[in-house]
Parts: C-alpha cells; sequence; structure tokens
C-alpha cells in the first residue's frame, strides 16, 4: 500500500528556526536541525572537505593542533554511544581541544541528588563547549536555555536528545549525500527512500527537517503503519512544498531510489514490547533486494545496524554507510571550527 502526498502552499518561511543557536549571525549552540539552512549546510560541507584535505599531509594535520589547543570540551553522553561519542573525541583531539567525559551519571554529583541544570552549570566552568547525548527529549535545549542566561555561557551541541532530534548526524548524512551525488548534480532532483523504525528514529526526522533546503527532492517513507513518520514532520514537508510518498511495500519503491536510508528498530524505546511486531524480513537490504536498486543507488545507514542491514552488502559499491560514519569525524571538525571561529586562520 502506498499514500502520497503533496499540497502547494507557499514555502513558509524558516524564521522561527533560523536563529535558534546563532549569535550575530554565527553558530553558537546546535539544538535543532531546523536552524540550518542552505547557505550553511554548503558552508559546513565545504568546510569539512577542506579540513580532510588538509589532513592528509603531515603539515596540515600538525597546523590543526595549533586551531584550538586553549579550548576545552566536555563530553557529557549519559546514553549508550560508540560513533557518536568517538567522532566528537577525536574531532577535538584533531584540533587540539582537550576532552573530559562523563558518561555515566552514577559516576557524577547527579547520584547526590544533584539537578541536571546544576551539572551543567558545573560542566561551563571547566569546559569551553558542551558535548552532550541523552535518553531524555528536550534536554539540550534546556541546556542551552540555561547557558543564555548565565555569565559565561558556553556552546551547547546536541549530539541526540531522546527521540526528537540528533543535528550533527543530519549533518552527516547530508554530506555523505553530497559526495555520493557530486558527479550527478548534488542532492536537488533527487528521490530519498527513509526506511525502518520512523516514528521513534531520531536521525531519520533530522534528516528530513533537512530536506526543505533542496530543490524538487522526493521522499519516500517506508514502515509499517504502526512505525510510520510521525505527523509533525509530515505536516512541515507539506508546508515546505517537499513531495512525500509513503508506503509498507518496500519492493514495490526500491527502483525509483536514487537512495535509500535504513534505520534499526529503536528498541529502547518499547513501553509495551512494540518492537515485537516489527516484520523485519520485509523491511531490509540484503543480497536480494540489492537486484532491484538501481546501479547507481547510495545505501545509506547512521548504525549501529540490526537485522534490518545484512553484512553481505557492505562489499557492493553502492554501500556508503562505512563512509558515511568517517564522513561523522569531519563534519564535527568543521562544526567545531565553526563555532569557535577560527576556519580563518586556516592556510588556503
Amino acid at each position: 500500500m502506498t499514500r502520497t502526498s503533496r499540497s502547494n502552499p507557499t514555502p513558509a518561511s524558516d524564521s522561527t528556526f533560523s536563529d535558534i543557536g546563532s549569535r550575530n549571525g554565527r553558530i553558537f549552540h546546535v539544538l535543532d536541525p531546523r536552524q540550518f539552512d542552505r547557505g550553511r549546510l554548503d558552508e559546513l560541507c565545504a568546510l569539512a572537505t577542506r579540513m580532510r584535505q588538509y589532513a592528509k599531509s603531515r603539515l596540515g594535520s600538525r597546523s590543526f593542533q595549533t586551531l584550538l589547543p586553549h579550548k576545552r570540551a566536555m563530553l557529557y553522553f549519559t546514553q549508550p554511544s560508540t560513533r557518536t561519542f568517538l567522532s566528537f573525541e577525536n574531532a577535538c583531539h584533531l584540533l587540539g581541544i582537550r576532552t573530559s567525559e562523563i558518561r555515566d551519571p552514577a559516576v557524577s554529583s547527579e547520584v547526590k541528588g544533584e539537578s541536571f541544570e546544576d551539572s551543567i552549570r558545573t560542566f561551563s566552568s571547566y569546559a569551553d563547549v558542551i558535548i552532550m547525548r541523552t535518553q531524555g527529549p528536550g534536554m539540550a535545549s534546556q541546556s542551552a536555555a540555561l547557558m543564555d542566561r548565565i555569565g559565561r555561557p558556553v556552546p551547547i551541541i546536541n549530539a541526540g536528545s531522546g527521540r526528537d532530534h540528533h543535528p550533527t548526524q543530519a549533518l552527516l548524512d547530508i554530506y555523505t549525500l553530497g559526495r555520493s551525488f557530486e558527479q550527478r548534480g548534488g542532492i536537488d532532483g533527487k528521490t530519498i527512500g527513509l526506511m525502518g523504525d520512523l516514528r521513534r528514529g531520531r536521525t531519520v526526522r533530522s534528516l528530513a527537517y533537512l530536506m526543505k533546503n533542496y530543490k524538487d527532492v522526493r521522499l519516500i517513507f517506508i514502515a509499517p503503519e504502526e512505525f510510520a513518520m510521525e505527523e509533525d514532520i509530515k505536516q512541515d514537508l507539506r508546508t515546505a512544498d517537499i513531495a512525500f510518498d509513503e508506503t509498507d511495500d518496500p519492493a514495490s519503491v526500491l527502483a525509483d531510489l536514487d537512495a535509500i536510508y535504513i534505520t534499526r528498530l529503536q528498541k529502547e524505546h518499547d513501553l509495551q514490547d512494540e518492537s515485537s511486531s516489527f516484520d523485519h524480513l520485509r523491511f531490509r537490504i540484503g543480497p536480494e533486494q540489492l537486484p532491484s536498486l538501481r546501479s547507481d543507488a547510495v545505501i545509506m545507514h547512521p548504525l549501529p545496524r540490526g537485522p534490518e542491514l545484512d553484512p553481505a552488502v557492505d562489499d557492493d559499491p553502492r554501500a556508503m554507510y562505512w563512509r558515511q560514519e568517517r564522513n561523522g569525524m569531519w563534519m564535527r571538525v568543521a562544526l567545531l571550527v565553526s563555532i569557535f571561529e577560527v576556519d580563518g586562520e586556516l592556510p588556503r
């Protein structure tokens, strides 16, 4: 079954969101994917490419260490993470930023009853940026609001908050799509499928928000009805006049896709064992589905993966998810360089 939606209103302004996290026209906090317009996305992607090119030489790599050795970062990751944590940690180290970390609130004063806000304010006394991943939604925004009313505010970077947003993942996904389509006119005009647990997957939600920045993009949401994309995202796309279809039949749309973005079942958000109803045999990409995809299609996944993505796909030239993972570090390098405004110090 395929359900199609397309409206033709006058595209709404993103002015409600464009100033989120910004100060004097520059990035300060990173909280919500909607704060990034096309110009900012293009700038960050170009900066990420520039940084990775410099890193190929010993001189360029050494020059990174002189950019931000006077800065310190707090990595506050109380929700489990591998790729996001390591990519941020290594991005900091590439730039000379010293890092501290808390990965379990049981080892902080929160276990003694300290409030979340008092913990964040404490971190701001010792760090110049707080990078945080939390199980609960809205905590990055709560932290940014606190920073905006104290004497020594520091930037807050949302590295994943509950089920709502994962803006830096969306940035690296845009970077990966852009590089993958470099010889095909970029992201504009492409048909992109998002498949899996769309209702609870913050990576696909954040990426869908960014699609309004590209011309003539068509999205296809591929999921069982009980795991379908939520209405807030769909309404946002309608307002921006972004075409989207919905289907619970992956086989019917695979041949139409320029890219497919697969996401895992979000079992950690189960309330009553909802995940047990998910049909992994239908909503997956494996050797059986590969012939249905276009020869130049792009296969992406934010990782970690489960049965929705067969390891046999790794050797297919269309598989971009390991490249996607590596791109994460460079996009986060670019983001830190932009937040601290040292891009002008890079060699030309």
